[in-house]
């Protein structure tokens, strides 16, 4: 028996046909999860440019901390991780939820503080000095209290100075649980510290009576690393686009673009792909 389409059915059938497509082309993409300071610092508006127009992949990014980022991730609600706080990294993929890490890129972490300096701190180049300082003057002092990377290297920092900073701090010290942005902003409202990315930092224009106090100390150094959320635990992974990603990320082209991102001529971030992974 043989079945033949009415013309009625053929223009159905095509039709329903050119509405897929759309639908098609729009799922070349993918979500990645990141800290704000890629986002805040503009890396992402320079670099997802160039990167679709290569792929035609477009990327969506999810800005939060590297704690709530990795949250993300864990819940199959992103194809890419891309961070920085590498003792979180290495247990995402030792817990099973990431593929491999991969170095991406650096830069690094500055005290900043106003201009008045009640500290007595700026200039100096030893973060361990400067926090002693901060604590025994009752300075105010600023925390992003978001569990970021930029966070986490604030806690592991006041540790390094000797001081429990929950035993310790009182009034001075504001945990407001926010982004970079609204925490320089905090710390420029209130006269006081804060610890940023020097991306963020160089990017952000208002800083008011705010400066560097503490920079150039190797214990401020801010590595970044990127990972695929592994596609055998959420089947919803765009394993091949997200895994196009890392790979031009870690790419010489990649790198390149990274390393090419300046403000007023000075460069954020470093590239230092590791390309074998871990």
């Amino acid at each position: 028996m043989t079945f033949r389409f009415s013309s009625f059915a053929s223009a159905i059938l095509l039709g329903t046909l050119a509405s897929l497509a759309p639908a098609q082309a729009q799922d070349r993409s993918i979500v990645v999860a990141s800290t704000t300071s890629t986002q805040d610092s503009g890396l992402f508006g320079h670099l997802l440019p160039i990167f679709k127009a290569k792929s035609g992949i477009e990327v969506k990014v999810i800005a939060q901390g590297t704690g709530q980022a990795l949250d993300t991730a864990r819940r199959g609600d992103a194809d890419v991780v891309f961070v920085h706080a590498k003792s979180q990294e290495e247990k995402f993929i030792a817990d099973g939820f990431g593929v491999k890490r991969f170095d991406v890129m650096y830069n690094d972490f500055v005290l900043i503080g106003p201009k008045s300096d009640p500290a007595g701190i700026k200039g100096t180049k030893d973060i361990v000095a400067g926090l002693k300082a901060i604590q025994a003057k009752s300075a105010p002092f600023v925390s992003r209290g978001d569990r970021s990377g930029t966070h986490s290297a604030e806690l592991a920092l006041w540790k390094q100075a000797g001081i429990d900073i929950a035993a310790s701090k009182g009034p001075w010290y504001r945990e407001i649980g926010q982004g970079m942005g609204p925490a320089l902003n905090t710390a420029g409202a209130m006269n006081g510290y804060v610890l940023s990315d020097r991306g963020t930092w160089i990017s952000f224009r208002n800083r008011g009576e705010l400066e560097i106090a503490v920079e150039g100390d190797r214990r401020l150094f801010n590595q970044y690393g990127v990972m695929l959320v592994n596609p055998e635990k959420f089947s919803s992974v765009k394993k091949e686009f997200g895994q196009a990603f890392v790979d031009w990320l870690v790419s010489a082209e990649g790198q390149a673009a990274i390393a090419a991102y300046k403000i007023d001529g000075q460069q954020l971030f470093f590239s230092n792909a590791e390309k074998k992974g871990s």
